[in-house]
């Protein structure tokens, strides 16, 4: 808006329709202490000031409008018809003046300083808003790195405080901060600790992951620099998002050695126990099957009927014992799959005949759904029919209300998947992941169902090694299905 200042309402009426033909917002005042009461309440952007005025003459007023920060930026243009001379023109400029004209006026070129002093201070203002703004923002982002830099602060506390070796990296992976335990094994913040000659680079293993934005998970050997002795530490390293990408990676080295060693004297007894074992119980078997044939007892017999559970539990504890032999080679890295080419089909059909040879076949129901696998695929037969075996054996054992099973088979350009699924009591959500850890039993089932919780931990192992995958879905009371899945190459 422009304030037009002239004691002469003929000058501000012409003035005014001058600038409003030229859809400029004008305001006007007749007289300086006018003038100045308006300039102080609203914001203009050009003042066009008569200096023949009474009581305050035009440049007194320039001047008292310099005194003020709201005021002292907008310019003025000075109009004059009787002080035209060189010291009243430089007075002009002196007291705050930004441009003299005198009368009489041409319009045209009025409208043009008119134009081009308003579009300045608008742009000026414009700039300084701008400016403003800028600072703001700054002193905005100067708090927030502020608080971002004490939150980092607190955290690396608190990473110092872990009984852990951690550490974290940037986006890239390159390590910016370690806590004081990683010195035990590294002589460098920027250098992964050495790891013993059998294991994995971890460098390789965390750009690998880092690639493909997945978290590594790594038991490793790492060296002590005092003592020079490895021991074993499971490393974690999880990426951490901001705006759907990785901001950074967190880390910690956790030693298990000693639940390692542990583990590994448990894995040695039980392996010999079971070689022990086997051996009785095979002799156990005989003397058994050897007794059966001398004694010639009657089938319908109660003798014979105890001579066939013995059977059964001798059988039972051969099966328990074969588990935890294959426990025992899993562990110590022994248990071999001998990979040829294979009609999936047959091995499927196997597992459901040696089922329904031991189970009663009026109770038990086994259906095929989904096309038969008409391919080779390279797989060990004998332990693919084990993994079978064991879903099926399971559904039943778990379905003692619906013995209903559905093997279900998928092939696609890729990998083929088996499915079993049962009508059972189910396995709740926030336990699925843990029905293939090693003697994982859940609570409510293990006293009502007989095992060592080993069987699926061996079935994905044995998936494991084939390179294909294994999962189950599940709903308390509505039944499972278990799968795996096996590549075609």
């Amino acid at each position: 808006m422009i304030l037009i200042v002239d004691d002469n309402q003929n000058n501000l009426y012409s003035l005014k329709k001058l600038l409003e033909s030229q859809d400029f917002e004008v305001d006007t005042a007749g007289s300086g202490e006018e003038a100045l009461v308006k300039a102080l309440q609203n914001q203009y952007g050009l003042i066009i000031l008569d200096v023949q005025m009474p009581d305050m003459d035009g440049f007194e007023v320039a001047e008292t409008f310099a005194g003020y920060s709201r005021t002292k930026e907008i310019p003025i243009i000075f109009l004059s018809a009787v002080n035209t001379e060189k010291r009243f023109i430089t007075r002009g400029y002196a007291s705050g003046g930004s441009d003299y004209v005198t009368k009489p006026i041409d319009p045209d070129i009025l409208l043009l300083k008119v134009k081009t002093f308003y579009d300045l201070h608008e742009q000026s203002r414009a700039m300084k808003r701008t400016q403003q703004n800028l600072e703001r923002e700054v002193q905005g982002r100067k708090a927030e790195q502020i608080t971002l830099r004490s939150k980092v602060n607190h955290f690396h506390l608190l990473l110092e405080g872990l009984p852990q070796i951690a550490f974290t990296a940037d986006e890239n992976g390159e390590i910016d901060f370690v806590n004081g335990r990683w010195f035990q094994y590294s002589p460098s913040e920027r250098r992964f600790p050495a790891t013993g000659p059998e294991d994995s680079d971890i460098r390789e293993e965390f750009e690998r992951c880092r690639k493909d934005g997945l978290p590594l998970d790594l038991e490793v050997q790492i060296q002590n620099r005092s003592t020079g002795e490895y021991r074993y530490h499971l490393l974690r390293v999880s990426p951490v998002y901001e705006n759907g990408s990785i901001k950074n990676w967190i880390g910690t080295f956790t030693d298990i050695d000693d639940q390692k060693k542990v583990e590994k004297e448990k894995d040695e007894f039980l392996s010999i126990a079971s070689h022990e074992l086997k051996t009785p119980l095979t002799s156990i078997k005989a003397y058994i099957q050897l007794l059966e044939r001398k004694l010639k007892l009657d089938k319908d017999s109660k003798e014979a009927g105890y001579v066939s559970k013995v059977q059964d539990q001798v059988e039972k504890l051969n099966t328990l014992i074969t588990d935890l032999l294959d426990v025992s080679k899993i562990e110590n890295g022994k248990l071999k799959i001998n990979k040829l080419p294979t009609d999936p089909d047959a091995v499927i059909n196997n597992a459901i005949e040696s089922i329904l040879q031991t189970h009663d076949e009026d109770r038990v129901k086994i259906e095929r759904h989904g096309p038969k696998p008409e391919i080779l695929i390279p797989l060990d037969a004998i332990r693919i029919e084990q993994v079978l075996i064991n879903f099926l054996t399971n559904a039943i054992k778990y379905s003692p209300e619906n013995q209903q099973v559905i093997v279900t088979t998928f092939v696609d350009d890729h990998e083929m998947k088996v499915s079993v699924t049962d009508f059972g009591i189910g396995i709740p959500e926030h336990k699925q992941e843990a029905v293939f850890d090693k003697f994982y039993r859940a609570e409510d089932s293990s006293l009502q169902f007989q095992g060592m919780g080993i069987g699926l931990y061996i079935c994905s192992e044995i998936i494991k090694q084939h390179r294909g995958t294994i999962g189950v879905s599940s709903k308390p009371g509505e039944g499972s299905t278990f799968y795996f899945t096996l590549p075609l190459n």
